[in-house]
């Protein structure tokens, strides 16, 4: 019976957990459930599921969900804030950790969790962006067991050799190959891009995600964040890392070895797939996915992702090889010029410039200890905050 912590299990990750959760009465309990501000989604989940813990973002929060499991007598504790985010991350009741909080909000607990040698299952690809070496050295130095959710780095996990350890070259491994659905605007006249509304670019045409992450996928800075993702989880330099457009979203990462093999992992788009598959790691258990039907989907197509569409990928390849704080300041950057979007403060050409302006008008800081990554972020928060003027 694994004791589980979910952060932001008011996401869709954090739903998809759940309903896998569900399915499994035998082999989960929960033991805390956070969200920031979705107390009436939280409350529902707390009678439903019956944590130990709560957690919200506020005082106000708290007073509002106290009172809503009182009213259902429920008798979960609530607390608030980000010490009790990390708390439950890393309490000794909790076996388990889904960190699904977007953004570097998610970066603090879910290094709580690493550092406490959790079974952590990682969905918050911005904690690894932002804090790479130190993150994967709470990691190695705890003992903890790091799983990845992105369905693509999940992909690839099940397509490495169980005993993957070491480097690519050890293994015969080329290159990993991260397949992207292109989002809703891969073929849309490049000209019209001016016109893009935050209503079409939060439409994704396969996977059902939150606005953020549906808004990277669209720049595809999603994938740019991946790929520095990828470069801490199996130690792939940026040379050996290829970004494949593939639109149907059946593949969802491809390992490529020396000897000519490519092992791909296929699945219908559904992140229940790669939670379930983390959740019981090494086991496989029923996620509620259906199996896909290849006689149905008849054909596979793949193109190379195209820079002048995409600028934000390239500004990610560009990031992880210069180092140092410069992924920091690239989340950073981009997580404003998103949310500066979504309130229709800027054009969705904007983002992409906004984050170039950002990296090039903050120098590189030292990245060996986490107050100085924390500094960094705010640094780049700001800078963009006043080009946004």
């Amino acid at each position: 019976m694994q004791a589980l912590t979910i952060l932001g299990a008011t996401g869709s990750i954090g739903v998809s957990t759940l309903d896998v959760v569900a399915r499994h009465p035998d082999r989960y309990r929960v033991h805390a459930l956070t969200g920031h501000t979705r107390v009436e989604e939280l409350a529902a989940q707390c009678v439903k599921f019956n944590p130990d813990v709560a957690v919200v973002g506020s005082a106000e929060a708290a007073a509002r969900l106290s009172a809503l499991l009182r009213a259902a007598d429920v008798r979960t504790e609530v607390a608030y804030g980000e010490q009790a985010l990390c708390d439950v991350a890393s309490a000794s009741a909790c076996t388990t950790v889904m960190a699904a909080i977007v953004g570097a909000a998610g970066l603090q607990p879910t290094l709580a969790a690493a550092k406490a040698g959790k079974k952590l299952l990682l969905a918050n690809k911005e904690a690894l962006v932002i804090s790479g070496q130190l993150f994967m050295d709470a990691v190695s130095d705890s003992g903890a067991t790091l799983l990845p959710i992105d369905s693509e780095h999940n992909a690839i996990f099940q397509c490495l050799p169980l005993n993957y350890r070491r480097t690519l070259q050890h293994h015969g491994i080329r290159k990993i190959l991260l397949t992207a659905s292109g989002g809703p605007f891969l073929n849309r006249d490049l000209n019209t891009f001016g016109e893009i509304t935050p209503e079409q670019a939060v439409a994704h045409p396969n996977w059902s995600m939150g606005r953020k992450i549906s808004v990277d996928s669209a720049t595809m800075m999603n994938k740019g964040l991946e790929v520095i993702e990828a470069y801490w989880l199996f130690g792939a330099p940026p040379d050996q890392i290829e970004v494949v457009i593939h639109p149907q979203s059946v593949i969802h990462s491809m390992v490529s070895y020396a000897d000519g093999s490519v092992l791909a992992q296929l699945g219908n788009p559904d992140m229940r797939t790669p939670i379930a598959h983390a959740l019981a790691y090494p086991d496989r258990i029923e996620s509620g996915v259906d199996p896909i039907d290849l006689a149905r989907i008849a054909q596979l197509d793949f193109r190379r992702p195209d820079v002048a569409r995409f600028p934000c990928l390239q500004l990610a390849f560009d990031a992880l090889r210069a180092g140092g704080s410069a992924p920091a300041v690239l989340n950073a950057a981009n997580e404003i010029a998103v949310e500066a979007f979504l309130e229709n403060k800027i054009g969705f050409r904007r983002i992409p410039e906004l984050i170039a302006d950002t990296l090039a008008r903050v120098p590189q800081a030292s990245v060996d200890n986490l107050g100085s990554l924390l500094e960094q972020d705010r640094r780049a928060r700001d800078c963009a905050r006043g080009l946004l003027q």
